[in-house]
């Protein structure tokens, strides 16, 4: 029996949001499984979902994923999607009841930064932010600039 290959951890990701660690201050995250429908998964599996303006919501005990696009399934018929409809994140009862305190201070958000396949099952790692100010995202970029640099030399050097 042939040895089974180690896929690199990127290999399952379908989805990221790059714009979500620029705009928000990520203190925590949390994995959750996605409610799907029979054609939502089969367009998440091609990878044509759209995480950038999406956020979730506590509502009623239950966590709900809004304003993430996930394309219609191209073969799908009359009984296709809407896309941009709202989808229960699946979560325990304490991790819900932890993001609802923690969601009702001003200025938290609850972002969606990517979402992956694990065991053949859709999750969404969501991560809870509070909103930078300009003043912190110019700051970001002249870090991060600066740091390139400084591996960009000792490359050089070695």
């Amino acid at each position: 029996m042939a040895k089974r290959k180690n896929k690199p951890k990127s290999a399952n990701q379908l989805a990221n949001n790059p714009k979500a660690r620029h705009d928000y201050n990520i203190s925590d995250t949390f994995e959750a499984g996605i409610a799907l429908t029979g054609t939502e998964i089969k367009s998440v599996r091609a990878g044509k979902i759209n995480l950038k303006d999406g956020f979730a919501r506590v509502r009623g005990g239950e966590v709900w994923l809004e304003n993430v696009h996930i394309s219609p399934y191209k073969e799908g018929n009359q009984f296709n999607h809407d896309p941009l409809r709202n989808r229960k994140l699946l979560l325990h009862k304490r991790e819900i009841a932890k993001l609802a305190g923690i969601a009702q201070d001003k200025g938290i958000t609850i972002v969606p930064l990517k979402v992956y396949l694990k065991h053949g099952f859709a999750k969404v790692l969501i991560g809870i932010g509070q909103g930078k100010k300009n003043y912190d995202k110019r700051e970001t970029l002249k870090r991060k600039e600066q740091d390139r640099e400084m591996a960009r030399a000792m490359k050089q050097r070695y």
